[in-house]
């Protein structure tokens, strides 16, 4: 269950009230972060179009392959046993087969609990719905900044 997820049950939400479409675009976030923390490249490029596109500061990734390539080379120095994190502020569907999603997003590296607060970003994803499932098009992310007042 994705962090999302678990918030709306903590704050009384079941499961069965979140519409079936958003868990089904929510599992890709659960799917990447898990192949995330095992390092496994090949399972985190799998739910990415084969012609997604990933921006972040200083990095543009055209594809799946440039993904998984990327992901290969950022598990096995960088990011090697850290684990990431992602908590979904909005889910919009443009359509029945796209969907757009706003995370807060960090990494976790080993040794801490959670991220410092200059850590967390601020994430757009494009998600579309095919043969295989949900599939992220696009993802951008930027610093977050402050974290936004509570409601």
């Amino acid at each position: 269950m994705s962090s999302y997820l678990r918030e709306r049950a903590d704050a009384g939400d079941s499961d069965s009230a979140v519409p079936v479409e958003e868990r089904a675009v929510l599992a890709v976030f659960d799917e990447t972060s898990s192949a995330w923390a095992k390092g496994d490249a090949n399972a985190f490029a799998r739910r990415y179009g084969e012609n997604a596109s990933v921006i972040l500061p200083g990095v543009h990734l055209r594809g799946r392959a440039a993904v998984r390539t990327g992901m290969a080379e950022a598990f096995a120095l960088p990011l090697k046993g850290s684990t990431r994190l992602h908590r979904a502020e909005n889910v919009r569907f443009l359509n029945a087969d796209t969907a757009i999603v706003i995370t807060r997003s960090a990494t976790v590296f080993p040794g801490e609990s959670e991220p410092p607060a200059d850590r967390w970003e601020l994430a757009t994803w494009a998600l579309s719905r095919g043969d295989d499932g949900w599939l992220v098009e696009a993802y951008h992310s930027c610093p977050a900044g402050a974290a936004p007042p509570e409601a």
